[in-house]
């Protein structure tokens, strides 16, 4: 493998052209494994950003993907439809929260971000509220890379302020306080609600990430929070968009984020394990109203058609996907993973270099007091034989339902190395 011309010509996530991170070339991958070219087997401590939930090359997903592309890999989705489509679709209105009936099927999760935004832009434009056109977002947030999705993005602390010029500006409220295992704190949800009071009449949507702040922060608050925002939606006429692409399919202990708070959105973001990891497909859902309040009046049709919407060979991994879900080993799985992560990880608190510890479900966070090398860290895991990519002050792992105790065990002690050398 040439990794001079990948160093030289080939952009990575949040990668510098100048001084580029060094890259690990990979050979193969399966179950908890990734393998790299050179022989080492590492065990993935971050189901390729929360996605690879079922781990790598298993067979129910293979088999979908084999069988789907002897028959079609694509076909456009104007004026065509095709099972697997149909059958995830319904499969989706099945497990998510109640209510939601309309699904916008898209190709990755910032454009399901930017489609429930636009829902709720054309939502209430059709009903002749144009000037409901801002969106209200707590701090600590984070929503895609793409436009109006950095918008909603925290401003100050999240990785788009170069943009904030460009950026149309929204209303941001400050980020919930009250931990997930914490007694609830009335005073949490006062600002948001004096900002909904305030400017109820120029917001389109409230946008969250239920219960687990991801990439924002990785911060982990209380169910009740989210309850509330519901409440005020309702009292404000406001809409609700739950993004759920990091949550989403049992991460957190629910199948989806919003149970913990028993609470439905209007509009709900999935994508990243949607297809257990294997390729990129998302959807955007919404309820019936919206569906039938964004094709009102003028232009009478919703605004948006991806070139690979409902893309066949994604719909087919994707319902394999789902059918290992409704088995329902994830329950066990997370709640086995949680349980260990707070035996073995939450300790490590005690570290000089570590500011915090947080569990939820298959989410384990260490938060350290100062910012990580990353390369110099990366190594040094390559070295314990696992693969943990942190950033910033957070060194994470949220790795496949299917991983042993022993494989946990591995990734939680490469973790302890690392930052008592830190």
């Amino acid at each position: 493998m040439d990794l001079s011309f990948d160093q030289r010509h080939i952009w990575h996530p949040y990668t510098s052209a100048i001084n580029p991170l060094p890259c690990y070339p990979v050979a193969r991958a399966e179950g908890v494994y990734i393998e790299l070219e050179s022989g080492e087997k590492l065990i993935d401590g971050m189901a390729s950003w929360w996605a690879a939930i079922h781990g790598y090359n298993h067979p129910q997903l293979n088999q979908a993907a084999h069988q789907q592309i002897d028959n079609m890999a694509h076909v456009m989705f104007g004026g065509l439809t095709h099972e697997p489509a149909i059958s995830l679709c319904r499969k989706l209105i099945e497990l998510t929260p109640d209510g939601l009936e309309r699904v916008f099927l898209a190709d990755s999760g910032s454009v399901s971000v930017e489609v429930a935004m636009k829902m709720a832009l054309q939502f209430w434009a059709c009903q002749g509220n144009q000037h409901k056109n801002r969106f209200l977002s707590p701090r600590n947030g984070y929503h895609g890379d793409t436009f109006a999705a950095m918008s909603v993005c925290d401003p100050i602390n999240g990785m788009h302020s170069l943009f904030s010029e460009v950026l149309s500006h929204q209303i941001f409220a400050p980020a919930p306080q009250t931990r997930f295992d914490q007694l609830w704190n009335e005073d949490d949800i006062a600002p948001l609600a004096q900002l909904m009071e305030q400017h109820h009449h120029q917001i389109a949507a409230l946008i969250l990430e239920p219960v687990v702040q991801g990439a924002g922060g990785m911060r982990i608050y209380h169910p009740e929070y989210l309850r509330r925002c519901r409440q005020l939606c309702d009292e404000y006429d406001v809409l609700l968009i739950c993004d759920e692409i990091a949550t989403g399919f049992g991460r957190t202990g629910k199948l989806f984020a919003c149970e913990h708070a028993q609470i439905s959105p209007d509009i709900l973001c999935l994508g990243k394990a949607l297809t257990g990891g294997y390729m990129t497909l998302a959807a955007t859902l919404c309820s019936e109203d919206v569906a039938m309040g964004v094709c009102q009046g003028s232009p009478g049709v919703f605004m948006h058609g991806p070139t690979y919407m409902g893309n066949p060979l994604a719909c087919a991994v994707a319902n394999a996907s789902l059918d290992i879900i409704a088995q329902g080993s994830w329950q066990q799985q997370v709640t086995d993973i949680e349980t260990q992560l707070k035996q073995q990880l939450l300790p490590l608190a005690e570290l000089d270099a570590v500011a915090d510890t947080r569990v939820l479900g298959a989410i384990g966070v260490v938060e350290t007091h100062h910012p990580v090398d990353v390369a110099r860290i990366q190594q040094h895991f390559v070295r314990q034989g696992v693969w943990i990519r942190p950033f910033g002050k957070l060194v994470y792992i949220m790795p496949p339902y299917i991983i042993s105790p022993e494989q946990l065990e591995r990734l939680i002690g490469a973790i302890q190395t690392a930052l008592q050398n830190h």
